[in-house]
């Protein structure tokens, strides 16, 4: 009889306890291959694939999809061949090799995924280059590739050495083994033959993919146009017959009417749990103030013109959030004290050095901050493809659990549903939060005459413990002269 290995729920994010099965990608009978996703599970944070540590079939699904299950616990039994002994009257496989998923991890935790634990190899990241052949479909993962392509380089110029990090993959941080098969490049241009089916599967990536699934485009009938034959957006666009002129607004699926008299309970789980309980915690130990500030962006509308019709913006949107987000960077570097964090038990205030700055996101899950790392490093155009990525990776649920932590500085874009301004809540953990609202042509006073200019409206919360009335005020006032006034920036 063959040799039944389980595979325990890791531990996807950081101390997470629990996890919801979305779907399984395998069902009993499947052949899998080492990291060919087996499932998709929604945590606290995000929703992640788990890939397969070990290559074999799938004996057992030991929960249906819909469920939520501890961390630690197994979900799934693979036949990986053998002769060992089949498991034991209480379902437990063979013990798992410390560092593999579902095997000890230091603390007595259990090993998030390949790699996690004791390594026996040094993790290396492979360099970002274009892909002339395929490897063979054995040789590579199975999951999904996260965000980038081997025909882009990195966009942080500040990365830290690749070579002493972690490979990313799949949203996921994974390490090397010795015994795991080679990893492919970390972009979307491998093939992947999925077990059941006659044909590779389609390289695209997850907001590509979505895409698709919302228009009812299969994939797998398309032909990539973009570097190594990945398929795009435009290419989905293109096969529905029809071609967005903007990104859509993400629009959550409204409750079905509820009849009179009755009540609909809805669990609170995942996403919207976490977010629960963290702004439960941040209003509630972080003394907010919110100021208010109006300002003409006439100039600012013109010059987003201009940029987006220069080659280097080729392909990325040009957003008004693109300048707020520059704009309260540059004004960060004016005022430091606003990129900074209360440490309570050190009795301290931490000034950062860097700016992971984090965007609220709405998705069909609930509310994400994902962050851009070292923001205030990157050129307009990297912001602005690093914005676009950002978002579109969390509208399509794939945001990595490292993506949305780690943050100093939040905006968040009320304008995009059309509304003026609010008072946002502070992101744990951080001392400021700027609200972006909706830019409208409206009566005001330029050059003595009350002519027609493009209005919007910032609000900035703050933390009173770190940030007082006149810093908070002088850095609203520096974003607000920024995007009144893009020149100003030669200033800063």
């Amino acid at each position: 009889m063959g040799e039944l290995r389980q595979f325990k729920l890791p531990d996807v994010g950081e101390g997470l306890t629990e996890g919801e099965i979305l779907q399984w990608l395998v069902a009993v009978g499947d052949t899998v291959t080492v990291n060919q996703p087996l499932c998709e599970v929604e945590t606290a944070k995000a929703a992640v694939e788990l890939p397969s540590p070990w290559a074999g079939t799938v004996t057992a699904l030991l929960h249906d999809a819909g469920a939520t299950v501890d961390v630690g616990s197994p979900i799934i039994t693979i036949d990986i061949g053998g002769s060992a002994p089949a498991p034991d009257g209480d379902g437990a496989g063979a013990e798992v090799q410390a560092g593999l998923i579902g095997g000890a991890a230091p603390g007595g935790r259990t090993a998030v995924l390949v790699g996690y634990g004791p390594r026996t190899t040094e993790a290396r990241r492979r360099p970002r280059r274009a892909v002339h052949a395929h490897p063979a479909p054995a040789q590579l993962p199975g999951a999904d590739y996260g965000s980038g392509g081997t025909d882009h380089p990195p966009l942080l110029t500040t990365a830290p050495d690749a070579t002493t990090k972690p490979v990313r993959h799949g949203g996921l941080e994974v390490g090397r083994q010795a015994e795991a098969h080679a990893l492919a490049e970390d972009a979307a241009t491998a093939l992947v033959a999925r077990p059941g089916q006659g044909r590779p599967r389609p390289l695209a990536k997850p907001p590509v993919r979505k895409l698709a699934k919302d228009l009812g485009v299969d994939l797998a009938a398309l032909t990539g146009s973009g570097a190594g034959g990945v398929i795009t957006r435009a290419d989905v666009e293109a096969a529905a017959g029809r071609v967005t002129a903007a990104e859509p607004v993400p629009v959550p699926q409204p409750l079905a009417p509820v009849a009179a008299g009755e009540v609909q309970r809805i669990p609170i789980k995942g996403v919207r749990k976490h977010t629960a309980a963290a702004m439960v915690a941040s209003a509630f130990t972080a003394p907010h103030v919110t100021e208010f500030l109006t300002i003409d962006v006439t100039r600012m509308m013109k010059l987003r013109t201009r940029l987006a019709a220069r080659p280097e913006f080729a392909g990325v949107k040009v957003s008004p959030l693109l300048f707020v987000a520059k704009a309260l960077l540059l004004a960060v570097r004016r005022h430091p004290m606003v990129n900074s964090s209360w440490d309570e038990a050190a009795q301290e205030i931490v000034v950062h050095g860097q700016v992971n700055l984090g965007i609220a996101a709405a998705t069909p899950r609930g509310l994400v901050v994902p962050n851009v790392k070292d923001a205030d490093r990157l050129s307009l155009a990297e912001l602005a493809g690093a914005l676009a990525e950002l978002t579109e990776t969390a509208r399509a649920g794939r945001t990595a659990p490292a993506d949305m932590t780690g943050g100093t500085i939040t905006i968040t874009n009320v304008g995009v549903f059309g509304v003026d301004t609010g008072t946002p809540i502070l992101n744990p953990g951080e001392s400021a939060i700027l609200a972006f609202g909706a830019v409208r042509e409206m009566p005001w006073v330029h050059k003595g005459k009350v002519r027609p200019r493009q209005v919007t409206q910032l609000a900035l919360s703050f933390d009173h413990r770190i940030i007082d009335g006149e810093l908070g005020s002088r850095f609203l006032a520096d974003v607000g002269a920024l995007l009144a006034d893009p020149g100003t920036a030669l200033a800063f």
